[in-house]
């Protein structure tokens, strides 16, 4: 059976080779069509070859396994590549924003209606995408396949609007006016504010911000099976790459002999790493039950 990493890796490499191929059609065909939106959405798939290759680095390196300098893991280089791809969206929506801008107000041809194939293509290919890596990305925990995720999905919702935009436009300019070059422009900001949501997610764990309360419920049911686990006064986890690091108050018997408690202790830890698959590892700290009431 593939590991978690390993079935991440081979989707960004896929989404490698796809996103490149529809960057090249639609660059090209745009040029020779004249139009600003389907450059501008070809240029947004080029930028998608960089973003999943981050994605694609991120998670090689959050499967190499803790060592000496890094006892937590290397999991924090992928939600890294995940902030990395929110900066690099931002900056190249502002970017297509900018030129597009700056077209409609040039005098330029009419787009062709062939223009309107490779965006029609892209629509159907990025969609499934989407749901695949945000299936994945829910699945394995992954903040660097989500953000590609939404990515792709922005992808399918950019190459709506370049397609109405090129449509418009080839078909009655001289009612719509630059619509082709305004389909540009709104790719453009569409892209400005998924980076800005990506990076904000991922600033949000490296913050070792907590996570779902649903989450921490299942640690704690998973917690209180134990034989002689009396109940839990704390749990924090924070998420490390693909998985999370659990720290527990647990609560046992006062009188019980440090041995016995300690046996306790690691078969909690034992339980939950075993039964909880997204959990890395578990730090448990043995308290008196009852004693703090």
């Amino acid at each position: 059976m593939k590991s978690s990493g390993q079935v991440g890796r081979n989707i960004a490499l896929a989404s490698i080779f796809i996103s490149g191929a529809l960057a090249a059609v639609k660059i090209v065909v745009g040029l020779k069509a004249h139009s600003t939106s389907v450059v501008s959405d070809g240029v947004e798939s080029a930028s998608d070859v960089l973003a999943s290759s981050l994605v694609l680095f991120g998670l090689y390196m959050a499967a190499k396994p803790p060592d000496a300098e890094h006892p937590y893991g290397h999991g924090r280089l992928e939600t890294l590549a995940g902030m990395a791809v929110g900066i690099l969206l931002a900056a190249m929506g502002l970017v297509i924003s900018v030129e597009s801008l700056l077209r409609a107000t040039r005098p330029h041809q009419t787009p062709s209606v062939f223009a309107i194939w490779p965006v029609l293509i892209s629509i159907v290919v990025k969609g499934s995408m989407y749901l695949t890596k945000r299936h994945y990305g829910h699945k394995l925990l992954s903040s660097s396949l989500e953000a590609d995720a939404w990515n792709d999905g922005m992808d399918t919702v950019s190459g709506t609007v370049a397609l109405i935009g090129v449509t418009l436009e080839s078909f009655n300019r001289a009612r719509f006016g630059p619509a082709d070059d305004v389909g540009g422009m709104i790719v453009g900001i569409i892209v400005i504010f998924l980076g800005i949501r990506i990076v904000r997610d991922t600033t949000y764990q490296l913050m070792d911000t907590m996570p779902d309360p649903r989450m921490l419920e299942q640690i704690r049911k998973v917690a209180l099976t134990v034989p002689g686990a009396r109940g839990i006064e704390k749990c924090f986890a924070r998420k490390t790459g693909l998985q999370y690091h659990v720290d527990l108050h647990l609560e046992v018997d006062p009188q019980m002999t440090v041995s016995a408690s300690h046996d306790i202790a690691t078969r909690v830890r034992d339980k939950i790493r075993d039964d909880l698959p997204w959990v890395a590892n578990v730090l448990v700290h043995v308290e008196p039950y009852g004693l703090g009431d």
